[in-house]
């Protein structure tokens, strides 16, 4: 696939719900697709809607070796309520270790530049090996989930990986997901209960205020405009 392929699929999903775009794709690329979950409430509704169409779907998560014990309990609960096993992609220990041993361990509070060689290292090494053979790579995004992220599309092309990326819920607003997630009994991380909208590794988020974006809780010491970690760089 190519990105000359995008306007076609496209207009092949036009009109279509989540889980209709889901089956579709589903089928027609067969064992070359496999949902990224990172565990939150997004990627929740995506799980149990794909558990719903077909359980045979390769499903992983990137365990940065940093991320709360309550995500490790959502992985565990997930896997059971389904009856599927999500795949672990862990960082190289070697690269870890170096990066460590030559900035710290707290390393990304110092430049974004730290903080970015950190989530290279523990997110977009492991999610390179994630991709291998696949043609498309099924995200949670949501255009209202930060500044970042207001011009995605549900079909798009990834550069920098070389593949399809498809976002379902792209048009989904927050109550709607939650709505999805309380009438499913959908399995969720139970920080987002504390206070937490968007999870990633623990010293890189904290709990909003009132009134603060929801991914204002990550990196809350960079700028709204630095806040990606390079899995969804353009």
């Amino acid at each position: 696939m190519t990105a000359q392929d995008i306007p076609q699929l496209q207009a092949a999903i036009a009109g279509k719900s989540p889980q209709e775009i889901m089956a579709y794709f589903l089928n027609k690329f067969g064992s070359k697709i496999a949902f990224s979950n990172s565990m939150g409430a997004e990627d929740q509704v995506i799980t149990d809607m794909i558990c719903k169409i077909d359980k045979s779907v390769q499903i992983f998560t990137l365990d940065t070796g940093r991320v709360f014990p309550e995500t490790y309990d959502l992985i565990d609960r997930t896997n059971k309520k389904y009856d599927i096993h999500i795949k672990v992609y862990f960082p190289d220990a070697q690269e870890v270790e170096n990066m460590v041993n030559n900035k710290g361990v707290n390393l990304f509070f110092d430049s974004i530049e730290n903080r970015k060689e950190c989530c290279h290292i523990r997110k977009i090494g492991p999610l390179t090996r994630a991709f291998k053979g696949l043609d498309v790579w099924i995200c949670g995004l949501r255009r209202d989930q930060s500044v970042t992220r207001t011009d995605i599309k549900t079909v798009e092309w990834d550069e920098n990986n070389g593949l399809i990326k498809l976002n379902p819920i792209v048009d989904w607003s927050e109550d709607k997901m939650w709505d999805y997630i309380k009438e499913n009994k959908v399995p969720y991380n139970r920080l987002h209960d504390q206070g937490f909208p968007s999870i990633g590794c623990q010293p890189c988020t904290r709990a909003i205020e009132e009134g603060e974006d929801v991914r204002a809780g990550r990196w809350w010491w960079e700028n709204p405009d630095t806040k990606e970690c390079g899995l969804h760089a353009k």
